[in-house]
């Protein structure tokens, strides 16, 4: 894949994590037909870009997102980043894009919450 290509696709993805909590829709024009969206944490997944939409349209809650990064190449790229639900406190997460011809075949997303990073590791590590 070319430089160029690679930005396309860094673009489509930013497209899509900053349409996630406003305009679904718009977001999921770069998902195949049978795309699939799994939850490893939760066991759930969802099979078809028409479920996948249906599903984040409903969603209940309002949700923005702050992106880290975006990483990647080809045909695998990662997402890292904080999503807030209604206003709350973020949760911090990953999403893992697979592509196949220039569309999302496949969207993992793992999430977690914060967490305090024991005193005894304060020597060993720098600031973020």
């Amino acid at each position: 894949m070319t430089a160029v290509a690679d930005e396309t696709t860094r673009a489509a993805i930013l497209r899509y994590l900053e349409a996630t909590g406003t305009d679904p829709a718009l977001g999921h024009q770069m998902f195949a037909d049978d795309a699939v969206l799994e939850f490893p944490q939760s066991g759930e997944r969802f099979t078809g870009r028409e479920t996948i939409l249906a599903w984040r349209s409903r969603y209940p809650a309002r949700v923005t997102m702050t992106l880290r990064r975006i990483v990647g190449s080809g045909d695998l790229w990662v997402a890292e980043g904080q999503t807030r639900y209604d206003g709350a406190d973020p949760m911090y997460g990953v999403t893992i894009l697979e592509f196949r011809d220039g569309l999302v075949v496949r969207e993992t997303i793992y999430g977690g919450p914060p967490w305090e990073a024991p005193d005894w590791r304060a020597p060993y590590r720098d600031p973020m």
